[in-house]
This record gives structure tokens, sequence and C-alpha cells, in this order.
């Protein structure tokens, strides 16, 4: 039996339409397969829209995954369930119920057509940067070199990342 590599992952999850807990829930349940595995869940966190602002508010998770796939691999598995989910991309930045989004892959750099591992906005968002911090602090963005607690110390994004259960009981 041949020996796998596995990769860990940082995936952001957002949803502003339909039942956003449910959203995040199912999708996360959809990762887990025998290709991936689920290491660890942030919080959920209410943030406003980024980029088009008048829409309903966010809900953003990070994941850390483990996964055997390649990064295309994994873009195109993530697509395949937003797709499931009944995702349709009508506007950029617009409300949609899911959105997945690879972050991180392991400490890889890639920019490929319709791929760009780290995510080439993250370290401008706070709603993507507080979920990964929660999960690993110490993890450095490969590319700025700065852990998710140095780049969260230093967005300058308005948005408040607020836990959902503060905000919402």
């Amino acid at each position: 039996m041949k020996n796998i590599s596995r990769k860990k992952v940082f995936l952001s999850l957002g949803s502003n339409m339909g039942n956003r807990e449910e959203n995040l829930s199912k999708a996360i349940s959809m990762l887990e397969n025998k290709d991936n595995k689920v290491l660890a869940m942030s919080k959920v966190y209410v943030t406003g829209a980024w980029g088009l602002t008048d829409q309903p508010d966010f809900l953003n998770q990070a994941v850390l995954m483990e996964t055997c796939l390649n990064p295309r691999q994994l873009l195109d598995f993530l697509l395949g369930i937003e797709k499931n989910m009944g995702r349709e991309r009508k506007q950029k930045y617009g409300p949609r119920n899911i959105d997945l989004d690879i972050i991180f892959f392991d400490n890889l750099v890639v920019h490929e057509q319709g791929l760009h591992i780290p995510h080439p906005l993250m370290h401008k968002r706070n709603f993507v940067l507080v979920p990964v911090m929660e999960i690993d602090p110490e993890f450095v963005h490969p590319e700025l070199g700065k852990t998710m607690a140095e780049l969260v110390g230093e967005s300058n994004d308005p948005l408040p990342v607020v836990p959902y259960r503060e905000k919402h009981p």
C-alpha cells in the first residue's frame, strides 16, 4: 500500500443567504471523505458584507483540514460542493448561500489561472484572518512571512468580526 502525502489546508467558509448556520454546517460535513479530514474549526463569526455592502451580513468560519488532493483537485472538489448546495455565481462579491475558499495549502505558493494560494486578499479581510488566527495564531503566511496574529494586529479592515453567538444568543 503506497503512502499518500497528506497536506494541511485552511479553508474559509461564508454564507449570507438562507439558513446561514445550516449552510456552513452542511458544507463542513461535505468536506469529509476518503481524501479529506477536518482537523479543527473556528467559531462562527458574523461580519458585514465586504466589497458589495448592500446585502445581508455573512456568517464566516475557518476550517483546518488534511487532504491528499492536490490544489487543483481540492479547488474542483470545493466548487462541486458549492454547486451541489445550489450556489449561483451572478455577481462578484454578491450574496451567496455558500462560499468556500482555499486560504493556505501547507506552505505552498500557487499562481495559476483561476487558482491563487495563499488567497490573494486574505490578509486584508478580518473575516478570514480572525477565524484562521483562532485555529493557529502562529501559522506563518508563506509569502508575507508574518503570523496570523501579526496580520490581524496590522489589519486595516474596518469591518468588525463578532462571534455569532455573542451577537445572536
